[in-house]
């Protein structure tokens, strides 16, 4: 085949042979620059590649992180709830004139703010009830004793008293 090709090159014009090398040499300018080009994009090919599975790496990372941290809020939730109800079991021990069922909450604030309001309607009626007693005071035990009125009765009548004789 090659002397078939020879051959054939031979019987080409010499201008046409010319023009025939000078596009084969710039087609193979063209191939070459293609070829770096390619090499080029093969390469950012495989820098996007690199950085994909880094990122890959990095949600990974974070996935575990967020995963850990989730777990912590979780344990201090626990852990909150736990304080809180020691807290209000500690201020109904405290505080024995309020009943357990005014001091209410979630929070420490909460219950602060439930433990004065208690307070304060406990007042309310301890202050109610002294007005109440106080207005209706009668003295404790039997009444006095009084003389009998003797304006009453007749002279003799009051004579007869007198000696300790019946009417």
């Amino acid at each position: 085949m090659l002397d078939k090709e020879q051959n054939s090159v031979e019987t080409v014009p010499g201008e046409e042979l010319e023009q025939a090398r000078a596009r084969i040499s710039e087609l193979e300018g063209l191939l070459a620059r293609r070829d770096k080009e390619l090499a080029l994009r093969d390469s950012h090919i495989s820098e996007l590649e690199q950085l994909v599975i880094d990122n890959d790496n990095q949600t990974a990372t974070l996935k575990q992180s967020v995963a850990e941290l989730e777990q912590k809020v979780a344990n201090l939730n626990n852990t909150l709830t736990q304080v809180v109800a020691s807290y209000k079991a500690l201020v109904v021990k405290l505080n024995p004139e309020v009943p357990e069922e005014l001091i209410a909450g979630d929070t420490l604030e909460e219950i602060d703010k439930s433990l004065a309001n208690a307070k304060t309607l406990i007042d309310r009626v301890r202050q109610g009830l002294e007005a109440e007693i106080s207005a209706a005071k009668f003295p404790a035990g039997a009444p006095q004793r009084t003389p009998l009125d003797l304006s009453a009765l007749s002279p003799r009548e009051k004579i007869q008293y007198a000696i300790g004789g019946k009417k």
